[in-house]
Parts: structure tokens; C-alpha cells; sequence
């Protein structure tokens, strides 16, 4: 006889939702072990003591953790998610019948905090990953990858056009002699350029984004080009854990974002007692502003040589005097040293 399921919703009469998250399940596991009330202390200097109550701040870094894990890219995808998952809100601390916080309080919180509280939470999260013997802190590998960035391309404009008008509405300000004295900004009060505007790369000196200014074109081989920020992570070789992440202008190479890299990792480090000792990098961050601080911070770096660098001991025609520092001809006579020519990007 064949079979059909009728189906007529109805009220639970008891319903516990840990019943029905496995004791395998990611966000049970991770529930169990992640302990973050120590944000209540970190953030309440953020709050007044009248009012409606916020977001439950542990409640809004569960999220925004969710939304990282689940390669959520808004807060309303994080939101709409959350509620259609029950492992999710098992991990949050929501029931089925519960409201969930609207998407805009996400953006809000996340402005009202700022970098420093989502520092402080890495940096105690990787604080309990040492404590429970993850990370051996000796030998870091370090990469980079696009992310792209807010904004569309059909939002570019022309520098030059902007500059233009922003003279423009100057000479107006400064011949408007009809206007009121108190109508007249002064430099304190007119909106001033953001100060990581200015670039030196021929594409983006002549356009940019009014909707994200710090975006950058970028564009990797067989790509298309696009608007992007540039992501840099750290990770502890031992265990794959992340020791630091940060971002950069798209622009920018890999080579002169090192040293900033390895002293956030170093810092971070060294305030659970460990210390770096080896770097691996691909060829991207082989330039001399890498180099010269792996040598000058004793950190050994493997990374490889950028295609047609040769070594020291490779200069046709010349041999190398390791002692001495210096090239010698086949006639005898050493090779002047006149200076360092900087091949940074």
C-alpha cells in the first residue's frame, strides 16, 4: 500500500532543543569549550546604566564568529542563517520561539566596539589555544589573499574630477561674503580626506571608491580586476592555529607588509612567553624590507627568491669573499660597494 505523509503543523508540547544537536556536532563541541564572559567586563564601558538593554555582547561575538565560520558576507545573511539553524542557536543560547537580535544591531555593535574589543577576544582565544598546548609559537607560516572589498566597480570615479569639484566648492566658501559668520565651516569642522587615501600605484591615484575609499584594484592572473582589501594570516606550524591576521591596502606587496605582520605575532606571542624562530613565506614576500627585518629580529625566514635573483655566491664573473663581504674579479681586484637600490612595491 502505498504510503503518504500528511503533515499539519502543530505546537511542541515539550521540545528541548540540546535533545536534537549531536554531542559531535562543531557547535556543541565548540559551546563547551569557548568561554567568553570575560567580554562583559572588556565592553561595559560602553554602556550607560538607563535605557533598553543591548545585544548580549557574548551573544554578538557568537555571531559575528558564526558568520566568519560560515562564510556569511552581511548581517542579515548571519541573522537569517542562525535562525533556520538548530546547532546555532543551541551555541548562541536561543530557542526556536526566540526572537534573534535584528541585523542592523550587528552593524551597530560592531561600530560601537571598534578594533580594539575584537583584538582583545582574538588574543584570549589564542590564549586559551596556548594554554591547551595548540600553538608552539617557534615556527609561524605566513600567506595573503584578496578579499574583496564593499564596493562595486561601477562606483569608481575619477580622482582628478573630485579634486576639481572640491577646489570648486572652496573658492565658494571663501568668496561667499552673503553667508552668516556662524554658517561658515572652519578647517576643525570641514570633513577632512581620510588619511590612508593617498596610493602610488597609476590606477589607483586616478580613481576610487566613494562608498569605501581604502578599497584598491587589484587583480590576480586570470582574474578580473577587482575592488580589494588584502588579508594577511599567521599560523602556528604545530597545530594550524591563527596567531594573527590583519589587512592591508590591495595594493600593497607582500614584502613591505612583513615587518608589521611579525611584530603583531611577536607581540602576541611574547605575552604567553614564546618567541618566533622561523618564518615561511612564499616569493611574494621576498623584497628587502622583508629581509632586513627577519636578519635585524634573528628570525631565520624560509622563503624563496623572486624569479632572476641570484645569491650572493652566484655573481657571473665574480667569486664571493664570505669573510669579507665582497666580490672579487678573475684579475684580483675587489667590487666596489656604492649602495642598496630598493626594488620594493
Amino acid at each position: 500500500m502505498q504510503g503518504k505523509k500528511d503533515y499539519q503543523e502543530k505546537l511542541f508540547i515539550r521540545f528541548q532543543l540540546s535533545d536534537y544537536v549531536p554531542a559531535d556536532n562543531f557547535y556543541r563541541r565548540l559551546k563547551s569549550i569557548l568561554d567568553l564572559n570575560f567580554v562583559y567586563d572588556t565592553t561595559s564601558k560602553y554602556y550607560g546604566t538607563e535605557g533598553q538593554k543591548s545585544i548580549d555582547p557574548v551573544v554578538f561575538f557568537k555571531l559575528m564568529l558564526v558568520g566568519y565560520l560560515e562564510n556569511l558576507n552581511s548581517d542579515r545573511r548571519i541573522i537569517a542563517t542562525s535562525r533556520m539553524r538548530m546547532d546555532i542557536l543551541y551555541f548562541i543560547g536561543y530557542d526556536l520561539d526566540e526572537e534573534l537580535p535584528w541585523h542592523s544591531t550587528l552593524s551597530r555593535t560592531r561600530q560601537l566596539y571598534g578594533e580594539e574589543e575584537f583584538t582583545a577576544v582574538f588574543k584570549q582565544v589564542l590564549k586559551k589555544c596556548i594554554d591547551a598546548g595548540l600553538v608552539a609559537g617557534k615556527r609561524q607560516a605566513i600567506d595573503s589573499a584578496f578579499v574583496k572589498a564593499n564596493a562595486a566597480m561601477s562606483s569608481l570615479v575619477e580622482r582628478e574630477i573630485m579634486n576639481d569639484a572640491a577646489t570648486y566648492g572652496k573658492q565658494l566658501d571663501d568668496h561667499n561674503d552673503e553667508a552668516p559668520a556662524g554658517d561658515i565651516p572652519d578647517e576643525n569642522t570641514k570633513p577632512k580626506p581620510r588619511k590612508n587615501a593617498k596610493v602610488d600605484k597609476k590606477a589607483n591615484s586616478k580613481r576610487y571608491s566613494p562608498s569605501d575609499p581604502d578599497a584598491r584594484l587589484s587583480v590576480k592572473p586570470g582574474k578580473t580586476t577587482r575592488l580589494n582589501y588584502s588579508a594577511h594570516v599567521s599560523v602556528d606550524t604545530q597545530n594550524h592555529v591563527i596567531t594573527h591576521i590583519q589587512a592591508f591596502h590591495a595594493d600593497k606587496g607582500d614584502a613591505p607588509c612583513l615587518p608589521e605582520i611579525l611584530t603583531h605575532v611577536a607581540g602576541n606571542l611574547k605575552d604567553n612567553g614564546m618567541e618566533i624562530e622561523d618564518v615561511l613565506a612564499d616569493t611574494g614576500y621576498s623584497g628587502e624590507a622583508a629581509l632586513l627585518f627577519l636578519a635585524g629580529n634573528h628570525i631565520k625566514g624560509f622563503i624563496p627568491n623572486r624569479p632572476g635573483c641570484q645569491s650572493r655566491e652566484s655573481r657571473q664573473g665574480f667569486s664571493y669573499d664570505g669573510e669579507q663581504d665582497r666580490y672579487v674579479c678573475p684579475e684580483g681586484k675587489y667590487l666596489t660597494f656604492h649602495n642598496f637600490k630598493s626594488r620594493e612595491r
